[in-house]
């Protein structure tokens, strides 16, 4: 599903112009980015939680040349299913 497909989806779902529907979700977007952000965790309980990790610099290879590169430190996010969602997917 794109981000189209879910704006057309909450729009029906919820009797709002597809406008405010995808104001909506990007108002969504932007509350999820500043919760990792702030407090590194985001959870909808049931449904997910997302929660941002501090990944150190590493040393990694380059397959092809097998010559050595530095990967700089980076914040990655990891995303855990809560139980509803997992029930409602099996």
């Amino acid at each position: 599903m794109s981000k189209t497909d879910l704006v057309n989806y909450v729009a029906e779902e919820a009797g709002l112009t597809k406008a405010d529907a995808a104001r909506a979700l990007d108002a969504m977007m932007s509350g999820i980015t500043k919760g990792l952000k702030e407090s590194k965790k985001v959870s909808l309980t049931g449904f997910f939680t997302f929660t941002a990790k501090d990944k150190p610099e590493s040393t990694g290879r380059n397959p092809r040349t097998g010559e050595t590169v530095k990967i700089p430190a980076r914040t990655a996010v990891t995303v855990k299913v809560g139980t509803k969602l997992k029930e409602a997917l099996n």
